[in-house]
């Protein structure tokens, strides 16, 4: 088995945002970054990254102003809005319950039960 790991659905938009609450960043540079703060467990097709940099602009989650990137080209460059910094904090609250949850029902031995 890789050492990649898949993402569950629902997933991807949650993990954009947290890229870009680090640092505003243009697209391929949210790949990189989600693959280093994964461990380089997760690595973000382009094919499903800018359909969601779309979906997330479109709902007021992230805003994006034009730049130029490290290799000097134009690029647009993502930052968090008020709103997606609210959305962020409760997704992340929600998967943290989630994990814990899945956590202890994993750990739980037969004395337990």
């Amino acid at each position: 088995m890789g050492k990649n790991a898949g993402l569950l659905p629902g997933t991807l938009d949650m993990l954009i945002l947290k890229a870009v609450s680090l640092k505003p960043l243009h697209g391929y540079g949210v790949l990189l970054r989600i693959r280093q703060i994964s461990g380089d467990a997760l690595d973000i097709p382009q094919g499903s990254l800018y359909p969601a940099l779309y979906r997330l602009e479109h709902q007021d989650l992230i805003a994006a102003d034009w730049g130029t990137s490290d290799n000097n080209r134009k690029a647009k460059f993502y930052k968090l809005t008020t709103a997606g910094r609210r959305r962020l904090r409760d997704e992340t609250a929600g998967w943290n319950r989630l994990a814990a949850a899945i956590s202890s029902a994993l750990n739980t031995t037969p004395e337990e039960v």
